[in-house]
């Protein structure tokens, strides 16, 4: 067990960044994409990056303290380390590593999303990051697992449709795939690369875009993330969606894909 101090920034303030990362197969899924994308992190948040090996043993040590499940969630935090009182950095700061890992049945099957009230902060910055202060979308899946379903969908203060609480959102139409532009206040997820990849593989256009519900009531959807991978929608918001071949076609391309 590792011990936090009391003036750990990541502790305070919520000042840090986390990966999570899916261990299947005796292989730590797309590792190289989650370490780039908390290089990319730590610049935005001006942290002085990880060592690769470093955080790689961190992942593996985790792994072995938790008897190395079959599947598993290895969370890896990089916090800002400590500091003084009050939201000013230390000239020198010194990130605090810390990882751990928890067993994960299989995937789960296709998932309920109500519209949440709680919207995403496209103005912010942290929107795009995966950073340790993660209570707005605490606050949805609450709210989304109060109204018996499993995941919330976010709209951003624009009234546009930005992402799940732990998820990117895809959706379908005329064998065409739509998923939020980033500038929505979304995070740049990794299945959402690998999504995006696959599309331009399988000759299927894919876009970008700025969209408010009217633009997706109806149409089949599908969420992503690291560990659920691609993950069909079978009700929003008390409606029932249809499927699409399309969102099988690109599941299997991306089980198939290298990691």
């Amino acid at each position: 067990m590792t011990d936090i101090p009391l003036d750990d920034r990541g502790f305070t303030l919520g000042h840090g960044l986390f990966e999570t990362v899916l261990w299947a197969d005796g292989v730590l899924a797309h590792w190289e994409a989650h370490v780039e994308r908390l290089d990319r992190g730590c610049r935005a948040l001006r942290l002085p990056l990880p060592e690769r090996a470093v955080v790689r043993a961190a992942a593996e040590s985790a792994l072995v303290a938790a008897e190395t499940p079959k599947r598993a969630a290895v969370r890896l935090n990089w916090s800002a380390g400590s500091g003084d009182r009050g939201l000013d950095p230390p000239s020198d700061p010194r990130p605090r590593l810390t990882a751990s890992a928890a067993a994960l049945g299989p995937p789960p099957g296709p998932a309920r999303l109500i519209t949440a009230h709680v919207r995403r902060n496209d103005r912010s910055p942290a929107s795009r990051l995966k950073t340790l202060s993660y209570l707005d979308n605490v606050i949805a899946r609450a709210e989304a697992r109060d109204a018996g379903a499993d995941e919330a969908l976010m709209l951003n203060t624009a009234g546009e449709v930005a992402c799940a609480a732990a998820a990117n959102v895809f959706w379908v139409r005329h064998e065409e795939v739509f998923t939020p532009d980033l500038d929505c206040g979304v995070l740049d997820g990794i299945m959402r690369r690998e999504v995006i990849a696959a599309c331009h593989a399988l000759g299927v256009p894919v876009q970008e875009v700025y969209a408010n519900l009217g633009r997706v009531a109806g149409a089949p959807m599908f969420i992503t993330n690291s560990l659920a991978g691609v993950r069909p929608v079978a009700n929003l918001d008390g409606r029932e969606l249809p499927g699409s071949p399309l969102i099988t076609a690109i599941a299997k391309a991306i089980s198939r894909a290298p990691k």
